[in-house]
Parts: C-alpha cells; sequence; structure tokens
C-alpha cells in the first residue's frame, strides 16, 4: 500500500518534532505571558522564600 522507506520516514520525524517544538514553545510564551496569570506568577515569585525564615526543626 504505502512504501516508506527510512529516509522519507527521518524527515517526516525531523519536520515534525520540528514544527511540534515550535507549536510547543509558542504555547509557552503565550500562557506564561497571558494578563491573567501575572498575579500568580508574581505571587509563585514572592513566596517561593516566604517558608524559608524561620529556623529548621
Amino acid at each position: 500500500m504505502f512504501d516508506f522507506d527510512h529516509g522519507s520516514v527521518v524527515a517526516f520525524a525531523k519536520s515534525f518534532g520540528l514544527f511540534y517544538l515550535i507549536a510547543l514553545s509558542v504555547g509557552v510564551l503565550i500562557y506564561a505571558y497571558w494578563p491573567s496569570n501575572k498575579q500568580r506568577f508574581e505571587d509563585a515569585a514572592r513566596n517561593i522564600i516566604h517558608d524559608e525564615d524561620k529556623p529548621c526543626r
């Protein structure tokens, strides 16, 4: 039915992987710079050391 040789499968995998990673990167950037997420990220940046000002038990 379909005759796939090694070269065409490798080319397809490389192309698909490239477009997949580009789309994933764009999605992460959109999520990170979305205005409604600003407060969540600012809270996370402040709270990372919030619990560390106490002595260890």
